[in-house]
């Protein structure tokens, strides 16, 4: 069975600092494109950040470049996005997304609010 587990999320004061996390299970998560989108009330889904597996590039929205880092650890079928200098609009539901070929899976979704 597929999953993909995202915690970290919660309540910040702009200007602070949170670490998402996505624990993935059931695929064959080193060969997986992974990525983070989010969703702001009102708002269609976007992109975040994307990491390749086969040389690690990264790439990032426009948006949070310089302020968050995409990472994956593949012994242990995990992806993180360090999120640094939040801002109100980073406010969110953020989503863990991966894809393998045909084959693509999103998690639950955690819950980013940057209010002071």
């Amino acid at each position: 069975q597929v999953q993909l587990v995202e915690s970290g999320g919660g309540l910040v004061q702009p200007g602070g600092s949170l670490r998402l996390s996505c624990a993935a299970s059931g695929f064959t998560f080193s060969n997986s494109v992974m990525r983070w989108y989010r969703q702001a009330p009102g708002k269609e889904r976007e992109l975040v950040a994307g990491i390749i597996p086969a040389d690690g590039r990264t790439n990032y929205a426009d948006s949070v470049k310089g302020r968050f880092t995409i990472s994956r650890n593949n012994a242990k079928n995990t992806v993180y996005l360090q999120m640094n200098s939040l801002k109100p609009e980073d406010t969110a539901v953020y989503y863990c997304n991966s894809k393998y070929g045909f084959s693509e899976y999103w998690g639950q979704g955690t819950q980013v609010t940057v209010s002071s």
